[in-house]
C-alpha cells in the first residue's frame, strides 16, 4: 500500500511513529465500541481473519530496532489472534457498589490508560472484549496511525445497519469549503492583499508562540493544570454527550460558525463553570487557559473511496500519523453573563485566527525536521514541554452518520481516549449517528470529579441551545 508514512516491508518508521514509541510518550489509542447484543466471539474472530485491519501490513508488523536504535516495521510470519484478543467474562468494575456498565467500561478504560503498554513481540494492537458489559474495547498503539487513519480503517469493514450493502457515510463538508474559496474571485485586489498580509502576520505570531510554548512559556497554575510527571498519576473518566442537532442549531445562531466553534465554545464556558466551581472569585476575569488540538492534515476523502484505495494497494493513499497541533487559548469568565452565545462568539475569532495559520503544518513539519537531525530523545522532549506547558488537550475525530453493524453485530456506541500524557485534563470527541461523546480524561487528583465537569460541559451547550432558540424565535 502507498503511504507518505511507513511501507512496513523493513522500513523505518516515520518521525511521528518514532515520537509516539519514546518512552517519554509510548502513546496508545482506546477506542471503545459499544454493542446491541452479546458479544460472539467466533463471529469476531472470523470477521478478524478477513478484515482490512490484518490484511494492512502495518498491523501484521512488528517494531524492531536496528544498530543504531532506528525503529523499523518488520513483517511478522503469523498472527496469532489468541495472542491479541484478551477476553473478560466477569464484570470489570472493581467499585465496592454496584455501577451501570457505562461506568465500568470507563473505569476500566481509566486504569488502561495508566497500564503498561503493548508488548512488542507482536504486532502492537489488542482487542479487549468485555463479555458483561457488551462493549469492545481497541487498543491501538499510536504509532499505527493516528485517529482519521484508524477510523477510517475500522469503518471500511462495517456497513450501514439500515443497508447492510452500503458502507456508513462519513460528512466532512468539502462542497462547502470549496465554495467558500471561489467566493473570493470576486474581491478587491486591496481585499486580497490586506487577507495576504493579514495571514502572514498571524503565520509570523502563531509559530513564535509555538517555539515559545516548546522552550518556556507557559500557563499559570489553575484547579486543572498538569505538569511534568502528571503521566504516571491515577486516573478517572467520564463521559459528556450531545446531540449533533444540538450543535447544528447553535452554530446557526453565529454566522459562518462551525461545528468546531461549538465545540470549543462549549469547553470555554464548561471550563469557566468548573473554574468558578472550584475555586469561588480566586481566578483574574480573562485569565488566559491554553488548550493543544490535534488537526488532521490529510484531504478529506469519503468512505468509499478510502475503502476502494485501501484495497487496491493506491500509492495515493496516505497512511499513518499526518497530523499538526495548533494552541487554542481559551479565557476564563464567570458564568454569569446575559448571552451564552457569546463563549461561541470568542471561539469562532480566535479559531479563525487560527485557520490563517500554519501553526499546524509547522508543528508537523517540526517533527520531521527535528526527528532526524537531533534525534528521538530531543524531539520527544521538546513535544513533551509544549504539553507541560499548556492545560489541557482536545480532539475531535468524525464517526458515522449513521448507526453501523460490526461483525453482524448492531455498535450501539463509539468512545475514544489515549493513555496519559502530561495534562490532567485530555478530551477525545467523536461523532456517531447524531450523537456526539467525549471522553474526559482526568489526573483524579488533581480533577477528582470529572462526571461533574462532564455536567458542566452539557449544561453549557444546553443553554447555547436555548439562546438560539430564542434569537432564531424573535427574528
Amino acid at each position: 500500500m502507498g503511504s507518505s508514512d511507513d511501507d512496513c516491508a523493513e522500513q523505518p518508521l516515520s518521525p511521528p511513529g518514532r515520537l509516539f514509541l519514546h518512552p517519554r510518550w509510548n502513546l496508545i489509542i482506546h477506542c471503545a465500541i459499544g454493542l446491541k447484543n452479546p458479544i460472539d466471539i467466533d463471529a469476531i474472530k472470523s470477521r478478524l481473519k478477513t478484515s482490512l485491519l490484518l490484511s494492512h501490513p502495518r498491523f501484521s508488523s512488528l517494531v524492531v530496532r536496528d544498530s543504531h536504535g532506528v525503529e523499523h516495521w518488520q513483517k511478522a510470519t503469523d498472527i496469532d489472534l489468541d495472542r491479541h484478543i484478551i477476553i473478560l467474562h466477569n464484570p470489570v468494575s472493581t467499585a465496592s457498589q454496584p455501577v451501570d456498565h457505562d461506568t465500568a467500561v470507563n473505569d476500566y478504560l481509566a486504569d488502561l490508560s495508566i497500564s503498561s503498554g503493548l508488548s512488542t513481540d507482536k504486532p502492537l494492537w489488542e482487542l479487549h472484549l468485555l463479555m458483561a458489559h457488551n462493549c469492545c474495547v481497541f487498543r491501538l498503539h499510536h504509532a499505527l496511525g493516528d485517529g482519521a487513519s484508524l477510523m477510517s480503517l475500522f469503518l471500511a469493514d462495517c456497513r450501514r445497519a439500515d443497508d447492510q450493502e452500503k458502507l456508513p457515510t462519513l460528512a466532512y463538508g468539502k462542497k462547502k469549503d470549496k465554495k467558500r474559496v471561489n467566493t473570493s474571485s470576486g474581491k478587491g485586489w486591496w481585499v486580497l492583499l490586506v487577507g495576504f498580509l493579514s495571514m502572514v502576520w498571524f503565520n509570523l505570531v502563531f509559530v513564535v508562540e509555538f517555539v515559545m510554548r516548546s522552550l518556556w512559556v507557559c500557563d499559570s497554575k489553575t484547579e486543572i493544570s498538569g505538569g511534568d510527571g502528571v503521566e504516571l498519576w491515577p486516573r478517572k473518566l467520564a463521559t459528556a454527550r450531545f446531540r449533533l442537532q444540538d450543535m447544528k442549531l447553535v452554530k446557526k445562531a453565529v454566522p459562518n460558525a462551525t461545528i468546531n466553534d461549538v465545540l470549543f465554545g462549549v469547553i470555554s464556558s464548561g471550563l469557566s463553570r468548573y473554574l468558578e466551581h472550584r475555586t469561588p472569585n480566586a481566578l483574574p476575569e480573562g485569565l488566559q487557559i491554553t488548550g493543544l488540538a490535534m488537526v488532521d492534515l490529510r484531504e478529506q476523502l469519503g468512505l468509499q473511496e478510502l475503502s476502494d484505495m485501501m484495497k487496491s494497494n493506491s500509492p495515493g493513499l496516505i497512511w499513518g500519523n499526518k497530523f499538526g497541533m495548533i494552541l487554542l487559548p481559551i479565557y476564563y469568565h464567570k458564568s454569569n453573563g446575559p448571552d451564552p452565545l457569546v463563549y461561541l462568539k470568542r471561539a469562532k475569532v480566535m479559531i479563525d485566527r487560527r485557520k490563517r495559520s500554519l501553526q499546524a503544518h509547522f508543528s508537523y513539519k517540526t517533527i520531521l525536521s527535528t526527528m532526524p537531525y537531533l534525534g528521538a530523545k530531543v524531539t520527544a522532549w521538546l513535544n513533551y514541554k509544549i504539553l507541560c506547558n499548556t492545560s489541557f488537550s482536545i480532539s475531535n475525530i468524525i464517526g458515522p452518520e449513521e448507526e453501523i453493524i460490526a461483525a453482524g453485530n448492531t455498535v450501539t456506541y463509539l468512545r475514544v481516549n489515549s493513555t496519559t500524557l502530561p495534562h490532567a485534563l485530555t478530551m477525545h470527541m467523536v461523532s456517531y449517528a447524531g450523537r456526539v461523546d467525549m471522553q474526559i480524561l482526568v489526573a483524579k487528583d488533581i480533577i477528582p470529579d470529572p462526571a461533574f465537569l462532564a455536567n458542566c460541559f452539557e449544561e453549557a451547550l444546553l443553554e447555547m441551545k436555548e439562546a438560539a432558540s430564542r434569537n432564531a424565535t424573535m427574528s
